[in-house]
This record gives C-alpha cells, structure tokens and sequence, in this order.
C-alpha cells in the first residue's frame, strides 16, 4: 500500500485512462475522460478536476462502476476519488466534494456541487464560441435570433390561446420569477406558437435590455451539438447556453428519438437555468403526456411550470387575426372576402396568410378586383385545407347571409317561422357536406339531438318536392355552398 501511496497523481491517472479506454466506446471516453485533469493525490485519495457540472452528474450516473473499478485497481480497496468542478479557470474549494467507493454500486455522495453563474463572454478572460457561427463562416453575433415582427402587439388573442398568451406576458414582466417555468406551449402546426414564443422573447428584451434572450430551433440545438463533439468544443457549448437570461427553444420534439446525448446536454442546460431562476420556453406539437422519444426524467421537468395549448381559433379569432394581418401590412380586402377565408381556412392560420399574399399576386400581376370568386380559386390551387369539406360555421354563416338572421338566432330556442327553416336548412347541409354525426350536428344546430336532424332532414327534402319557394332556397343555398 505504501508503494502505491508514493505513486505521482498522473501516472496514476494515466493508468486509469488506459484501462478506460479498454472499457467504455472511443466517443465515450474522448467526451467524459479525456478532459479530465488529475490534481493530486493525498492519503490515497485521487484528486481530478472536471470542467463542469455536467461531468459530474455524468459520471456519477453512468461510470461510477467504471471508476470504481480502476481506483481500486490502482490504490487498492480503501482508494477514493475527489472531484473539483470548476466553473471558471480558478478552482473554487467549496465546490469539491468527496466521493468514497464503497461496495455497493453508487457512490456515497454529499451535496452535489451548486452551479456557479457563468459570464459566456468573459471566462477567463477568454471569448466562449458562439454556437449560432458555423465554420468557416465569417463571425457575426446573433443577440437573440428573435424575428422582431413577431410581437405581442400584432398577436391575436381569442379563447383559444388566452391562457399561453397570458402566461408569456407575465413571464415577460418577471422572467424566470414566475410558475411558469419552464412555459411548454404545444399546439399543432400553423397555430401560432412560433408567434407567441417570439413575441414573448421581444418583450423580455424591451423590459430588459440588458438580459440575454436566446431562441433557437431544436434541429438548430442538435446541429450545434454536434459540431461542439466534433471539434472538441462541448464545454463552451453548454456553457453559452447555461449563460442565457431566457432560453426559447423550438420544436423540442425532433430531439426525441435516438438522440440520447443531445438530451442529456440540454437536460444539464436545463437544470442549471432553472437552479438559477433563469427562464425556459418550449415548444412542441404534443402535450408531455402524449410527446414520445424523450427520457423519463427529461418529460418530467417539461411539467414543472406551465403547460399550455394553442387550439384552432374560432371563426370570431380568425377574421381578427385576417385582418390584423391586412392592417399590419397597410391592406385592404372586401368583407365577404375576409369571411370567405376566415370561414374555409379552419386549422391553420399560415395557411390563412398563404391564401392572402396568393389573392394580392394575383390582384396586382392580372389586374383583377379582389372578389370572393378570386379567393375561391386561390383556396382551391395554393392552400390545403378542408375546402373541399364544408365547415358547418360557413354552411350557417351562408344561409344566415341568405335570410338576414344572425347567427345567434339560428341557435336561439324559438319556434318562428323563418328561424326554424333555416335551421332545419343548416342541418340539411350539414348532414350534405359534412362528415359530422348527426348528435354532433344537432349540437351546432340549437343542442337538437340526432332524431331532430333526421326529421329536420326529411322535412327539407320533402319541401324541396313539394313547394317551389323551398325548391329555390334549396337550390340558391347550394349553389353558394360552392362557391
């Protein structure tokens, strides 16, 4: 033993590497191991230092084992190992912390280290690499990456999102202050998250000028996190995202999967921003619940905060949202144009903007008044919609224009006359151009049930046999049904 307590640290070290890099894979071993520097060795106790916090809970988590195994073989049973994380380039005393391996698997641990806030610009008084510059590229800075366009101002709000635009306007007050951290908002695409994650960023720049706001996509994170392991730059990768005031990342969900070591960087990220009362944004196209691919413990931080959808706005919501974008832009449509839109283009409002700028070309290059007949042939060529699947909002949007009445009235417990036959119409139509069940159609109807739209059904059809007037509405009703 006392030959072994004479060893110098770093040969000691270097046989632990050797016999390392006999056992764990060679992309393994350069990104856990190889940045380790041996300290000392005092009272056969091993001193390494390691660079960050995420070594650490690394390699506590998934080579205790193997570390175990080397000390003993190098120092004998009663070895231990001491690790010193240092954060900047001067080791801080109060951060080591003793790990003894004793016979069980896991080490016996004290409290893990707290993790030190980082100056990504200033470390050392050495710049940390910008992850957002690629090489070979000639170096600029991204403050942000925030699409400044996309704010609160210009953001629509309806009861289909009041819940996820009320929290970001908070966080946007107190980032990182509130509960809503992390703010995982998820919605389907075209519904606006993109939007609101941006808007939130904008306004948090705008309060505070100072704080650093960074959004970027998961594809983008993932890019980044490769070329970190490439070119050995792992640590000033984690360490520029560790520095954010708000980190806004996009789309978590094409991190899922195979990417195992992408998540555990961003799941040290995210630990260390959240310790430090800095703010998370994510986004996704499910719930935690539903998000498939991502580890255990990664979903579960994804539920600390707030979780909020976006829904498909409402016919209400989506003219405002129309014309927000008509006014935005210093543009004008008809009327029945904007409802036209708003009444066909049901589920995604990219798709809502894509049918608008379509209309403006066509309008400005042919010389052709801005009609509803115009918009149906852009709807029809350039947008993918469910056009081709009449919403039953537009089949009583259609026949309320026909017969002056108000939406309200259609679905109002009255037994007059003209508001009972349009509603019967609505149910017609419905049951025509919609694949709805009839008890759903009855409970856009008036909240009828399934046996009411059956005799509503057979009453119009006998009509339309019968009595020229209902022949007429029937046929005039259809005709701009198509249009």
């Amino acid at each position: 033993m006392v030959e072994k307590l004479t060893k110098d640290f770093r040969s000691v070290w270097g046989n632990c590497l050797s016999t390392i890099k006999d056992i764990v894979e060679e992309e393994a071993y350069e990104t856990w191991f190889v940045p380790i520097v041996p300290v000392a060795l005092e009272d056969n106790t091993l001193i390494i230092q390691l660079p960050s916090h995420l070594y650490y809970e690394s390699l506590e988590e998934h080579y205790v084992n193997v570390l175990k195994s080397v000390i003993k073989k190098e120092l004998g049973p009663s070895g231990k190992l001491k690790y010193k994380i240092v954060m900047e380039q001067q080791p801080d005393p109060s951060q080591s912390r003793t790990i003894t391996l004793p016979s069980h698997n896991r080490p016996a641990v004290s409290n893990p280290p707290t993790l030190a806030p980082i100056d990504v610009y200033n470390t050392s008084n050495r710049e940390i690499p910008d992850p957002f510059i690629l090489p070979g590229i000639q170096k600029h800075k991204i403050p942000s990456n925030l699409v400044d366009t996309l704010t609160f101002d210009n953001y629509v709000e309806g009861d289909c999102n009041r819940l996820a635009r009320s929290a970001g306007w908070a966080i946007s007050k107190n980032p990182g202050k509130t509960s809503f951290n992390p703010l995982f908002i998820y919605s389907d695409v075209g519904l606006g998250k993109t939007h609101l994650v941006n808007a939130i960023g904008v306004q948090t720049k705008i309060n505070f000028p100072d704080k650093t706001v960074v959004y970027v996509s998961s594809d983008t994170f993932y890019q980044q996190y490769i070329e970190a392991i490439k070119t050995k730059n792992l640590n000033d990768f984690l360490w520029f995202y560790q520095a954010v005031d708000m980190l806004i990342i996009d789309d978590i969900q094409f991190i899922a999967g195979g990417k195992g070591k992408t998540q555990e960087a961003f799941f040290h990220i995210f630990n260390s921003l959240h310790q430090n009362n800095k703010q998370i944004i994510i986004t996704a196209d499910k719930s935690p619940v539903e998000i498939s691919g991502f580890e255990p413990r990664l979903l579960n931080r994804f539920k600390w905060g707030l979780t909020a959808d976006l829904q498909v706005p409402d016919l209400e919501t989506r003219i405002a949202i129309i014309n927000k974008k008509l006014e935005n832009n210093g543009i004008t449509f008809p009327k029945e144009v904007v409802d036209y839109l708003a009444l066909r283009i049901t589920s995604n409002t990219r798709e809502m903007e894509g049918a608008m700028i379509a209309i403006l070309a066509q309008a400005s290059l042919n010389h052709r008044a801005i009609t509803v007949e115009l918009a149906k042939e852009m709807v029809d060529k350039y947008v993918k919609t469910n056009a081709k699947e009449i919403s039953i909002e537009y089949i009583q949007k259609i026949i309320c224009d026909y017969f002056k009445i108000s939406t309200e009235a259609i679905n109002a417990r009255t037994r007059k006359r003209e508001i009972v036959q349009a509603r019967q119409l609505s149910m017609y139509f419905a049951k025509k151009y919609t694949k709805l069940p009839l008890s759903l159609i009855g409970a856009y109807c008036g909240n009828k049930d399934h046996a009411t739209v059956l005799h509503a059904c057979r009453t119009i059809n006998n009509l339309y046999e019968t009595e020229k007037k209902m022949k007429m509405y029937v046929d005039d009703i259809d005709k701009k049904m198509k249009i």
